[in-house]
Formats: C-alpha cells, sequence, structure tokens
C-alpha cells in the first residue's frame, strides 16, 4: 500500500542515522488510515531526537505533530513561529492554514 512504501522510504532513510529528516508530502496520496500511521512513525521519530522537516499540503493533521512552523507563501516564508503562536493568527489560519475563524 501507499503507506507501506511510505514507511520503508522513511525507515530507509533513518538507516544512515541522521540528525534531519526532510519529508515531502508524505502523507499524499494516502487514505486517512494510513496517513495517520505515517504521522503516528513521525512522532516516534522526533521522540528519537531527530528533527524533522515536513513540506505537507495536509496542514491541519501535520500541525498536531508539530512544533514549528513555517508558512510559505510564493515561494516566500510569510510567518514562523510555534505552532501555538501560528494557530491563534487567525489571518494566516484562514488565508493558508484551512482553519475556519470564529465569527464575532
Amino acid at each position: 500500500s501507499g503507506g507501506e512504501r511510505q514507511l520503508l522510504a522513511i525507515a530507509r532513510a533513518l538507516i544512515s542515522n541522521p540528525k534531519l529528516l526532510l519529508l515531502d508530502e508524505p502523507t499524499a496520496s494516502l487514505s486517512p488510515k494510513n496517513a495517520t500511521t505515517v504521522l503516528s512513525k513521525i512522532c516516534e521519530i522526533k521522540d528519537m531526537e531527530i528533527s524533522v522537516l515536513i513540506a505537507e499540503q495536509n496542514v491541519l493533521k501535520t500541525l498536531e505533530i508539530s512544533d514549528k512552523v513555517y508558512v510559505l507563501a510564493s515561494g516566500r516564508c510569510i510567518a514562523s513561529g510555534p505552532t501555538e503562536e501560528i494557530l491563534k493568527n487567525e489571518d494566516l489560519g484562514r488565508l493558508y492554514l484551512g482553519l475556519k475563524v470564529k465569527t464575532r
């Protein structure tokens, strides 16, 4: 399955004992169940004190496991900071992260 292939690719990358793991769309084209499995394994990698940089369009699920966020627009970093701080910014949430903003 796609999830198994993605996990195999991640495992291969871990063989070299990296300090930083770069992942490009690790949940792309995966079922919700497989995406959850991959994100769970990424959390385990973080627990091994390996830094993980993820480029991902599945923003909401990825935010759940992220410590820090970089928001890119047209190839430029328009915001960065701790996940909690970025999530509090209503404009960023609405425009870039697909979050619903509370109406007053």
